[in-house]
């Protein structure tokens, strides 16, 4: 006979009910209780909530929706041809596109947390993923690349704060690095894009943050379009899978795609005429469980014979045209490992 039991944070649910977990009171449980003693070993599964994993359940996830973003149409005329947008977002149009999105994760079982409006930012704050790192330390804040932007840290920092969410540390000047170029391969390493928007000494700061915690692998991104593009590592990368990762070896360095090879890890070629559509931008809500814009059936296709579930959002207003996917859109804020 096996017992089913389940760990989740400090407490210990069996039968439905909940215990704080006190390795005293897990043995009178089992020994008084249940009756298992020495003799019969149950069967324990352990849920660990953990920041360092790009594929992991989602429990909490983190959103600026279109409306505290792009406050109104005014705000965005103002703004999107100098922020480089392909065109000019539709902000009636971009709220239902963003409350169908928040919608899919309420579906899911996620809990949304939203940031709020802020006129001292730019249209680009929807993107929240850029703005910081996080580890199981903590928050790291970051400085972003693109001067518009610098101004959404201290308003990720609050929410944070509201969370409980301590914050490891700020990247100062000189250095510069965003989200866009993190990405967590393992529990253990974190891959850092060096490209315009990460600088070398954004990268120095993050490795003393964290130089007792991960192993940060530095990648050499392409110049590609040059400094005003949206270019980031998580441009060429996305982990469906702990061992299944969606790439675009063309601009992926030579090192790299072989340190992930290396690893284990499975790689799903993109197409190149699903590059520019964001075809590589697809956000893992659990293992090989995954979401991604409308636009590009092939990569779509190659996600599922390779055992994904795969669901799609339109995205024209809030993505598309800001060429910001759902990696860029949300910052996971926990997920949740089954053992």
């Amino acid at each position: 006979m096996l017992t089913s039991l389940k760990f989740y944070r400090n407490s210990l649910f069996v039968g439905g009910k909940k215990f704080y977990l006190n390795m005293k009171i897990l043995h009178l449980i089992l020994e008084i209780k249940y009756g298992l003693g020495n003799i019969i070993t149950p069967r324990i599964s352990i849920m660990k909530i953990t920041f360092q994993s790009e594929t992991a359940r989602i429990q909490k996830i983190m959103l600026k929706n279109a409306k505290a973003g792009f406050i109104n149409q005014a705000f965005i005329d103002k703004q999107w041809e100098s922020l480089n947008y392909f065109a000019r977002p539709d902000f009636a149009k971009a709220q239902e596109e963003y409350q169908k999105f928040i919608q899919f994760f309420e579906n899911n079982g996620i809990e949304v947390h939203l940031l709020t409006q802020n006129e001292n930012l730019s249209i680009d704050s929807v993107y929240c993923r850029d703005a910081s790192i996080l580890t199981d330390k903590g928050a790291v804040l970051c400085r972003m690349g693109k001067e518009r932007r610098r101004g959404e840290p201290a308003a990720l920092g609050e929410l944070y704060e509201q969370l409980g969410i301590p914050v490891l540390g700020v990247i100062e000047a000189p250095g510069m690095i965003e989200g866009g170029d993190t990405n967590w391969i393992d529990e253990s390493t974190l891959a850092v894009g060096r490209g315009y928007r990460t600088n070398a000494s954004g990268i120095e700061q993050l490795k003393s943050l964290l130089k007792e915690h991960c192993e940060i692998v530095e990648v050499a991104l392409p110049h590609y379009k040059g400094p005003s593009d949206v270019f980031h590592l998580m441009s060429i990368l996305s982990p469906i899978d702990d061992d299944l990762f969606l790439v675009y070896s063309p601009l992926m360095p030579v090192p790299f795609r072989e340190l992930l090879l290396s690893k284990g890890i499975e790689l799903i070629e993109l197409p190149d005429e699903e590059f520019e559509s964001m075809g590589s931008n697809v956000l893992a809500i659990a293992p090989r469980k995954c979401l991604m814009t409308g636009h590009n059936p092939v990569t779509k296709a190659r996600l599922e014979a390779a055992g994904a579930e795969v669901f799609v959002y339109e995205g024209v207003e809030i993505s598309e045209k800001g060429c910001g996917g759902p990696t860029c859109l949300t910052r996971p804020l926990e997920r949740v490992i089954s053992e």
